[in-house]
């Protein structure tokens, strides 16, 4: 009752304002009226309302959502009915969402020193965003240096004086050529190069370039990646022998591919040893070894079956390969995933570990140790260094 007469002495008051002389009947009319139209406004504003809860509702994938709504406004804080109704109808439309109504004090002057002070802040944090993230970007000028650093680091591979001391590998593959289609037959391969190892079986129709490839994957637990080398390369037969079962082929004399990803210094197409591991691997009595060997002995002590492992390749060497046996042009093999590394076909004539002039042959980079030599220190942020003193190889594959 009281909200009731202190609204009809408003009422009055501006009327009065306006020049006339209001009865009270005058007022009682006046104050009806204008709580219609209020109700009309309340209503309306809820509709809208409640359309954007549906849309928070959704973008946060809520089946309740909770918020809080900030208000100002003569309206809403002088017509004693208005905040009920708006309140009210959003209840009913959005019945799903809990919400708050805060009267907002000063809302718009002090919401304008809350912007002010929220823009320092992210200012502030934006430019030291920027300057993390400047340590990053790279202009033409240094990418241009990298280029022509990167094409010395590579001649200097190839030489045969410089080949030991070489980051830059530029290791010999020993495959000379690329498919043109008339292979066929029957060939196993495995791949081994991250924590997952696959065994396959490839099926290759000659003349109409078709092959159909079966596979199964195993995972390679941390304890085995960083056991012995025997440990290794026992689970690595597990893996075979399985897989045989698995399609039948136990006894088979398939000839077999191993694609080995990490650095090998090669004597043959059959014949690698490595040279150090890499993407987390540390299994002991394995660098300075020959990886067929290894893969050899472990057959004999299962002692289950045997295969022809003609071919120790890279995993660049196998996707340039690949897509060799689809597009004649291709003679470069790029793999960027947990490592980068880039094999090509380089001129006999420049690769001076192998004798003869004649073609070409596959060299297999090793680019992942590019900067080892310190010659892109320039370029190195904190973070690099953080990341390298915290791996397995500190120093090695930057």
């Amino acid at each position: 009752m009281e909200k009731y007469k202190e609204g009809l002495a408003n009422t009055r008051e501006i009327l009065v304002d306006l020049g006339l002389e209001p009865s009270e009947a005058d007022c009682i009319a006046v104050q009806h009226v204008c709580t219609i139209v209020s109700f009309r406004s309340a209503n309306l504003c809820a509709a809208a309302l409640a359309a954007i809860l549906t849309r928070l509702q959704e973008n946060k994938k809520v089946e309740r959502l909770q918020t809080t709504v900030g208000v100002d406004g003569t309206l809403y804080k002088i017509h004693p009915q208005y905040p009920k109704r708006l309140h009210k109808v959003v209840r009913k439309l959005v019945p799903s969402c809990d919400v708050r109504f805060l009267l907002s004090e000063s809302g718009s002057t002090k919401g304008a020193a809350m912007v002010t002070a929220v823009a320092s802040r992210v200012q502030a944090q934006r430019k030291q965003i920027d300057k993390v993230l400047a340590l990053f970007r790279l202009t033409r000028e240094q990418l241009v240096d990298v280029q022509a650093k990167m094409r010395a680091e590579l001649e200097y591979g190839l030489k045969k004086k410089n080949h030991a001391l070489a980051t830059v590998r530029m290791l010999p593959t020993y495959v000379c050529g690329l498919p043109d289609g008339t292979e066929k037959g029957k060939f196993l391969a495995l791949d081994l190069g991250g924590t997952n190892f696959r065994v396959l079986l490839v099926k290759i129709r000659s003349g109409r370039r078709s092959v159909r490839m079966y596979n199964k994957i195993f995972a390679i637990p941390l304890g085995i990646m960083q056991g012995t080398g025997e440990e290794l390369f026992d689970h690595i037969v597990q893996c075979i022998a399985d897989f045989l079962d698995y399609m039948g082929l136990k006894g088979a004399p398939l000839p077999l591919g191993f694609t080995f990803s990490f650095p090998c210094r090669q004597m043959s197409i059959d014949k690698g040893a490595l040279i150090g591991w890499t993407k987390g691997f540390k299994a002991t009595d394995c660098e300075g070894e020959d990886v067929v060997d290894m893969l050899r002995e472990a057959i004999k002590r299962r002692n289950e079956f045997d295969l022809d492992i003609v071919a120790l390749v890279n995993d660049t060497v196998g996707t340039m390969m690949t897509c060799g046996y689809e597009d004649p042009n291709c003679e470069i093999g790029l793999i960027a995933g947990t490592g980068s590394n880039l094999c090509y076909m380089e001129d006999m004539r420049n690769i001076e570990m192998v004798e003869g002039d004649e073609g070409k042959m596959c060299i297999n980079t090793e680019w992942g140790g590019f900067g080892d030599n310190g010659c892109i220190e320039d370029i190195r942020t904190q973070y690099d260094t953080e990341v390298d003193e915290g791996s397995l190889n500190p120093g090695k594959q930057r």
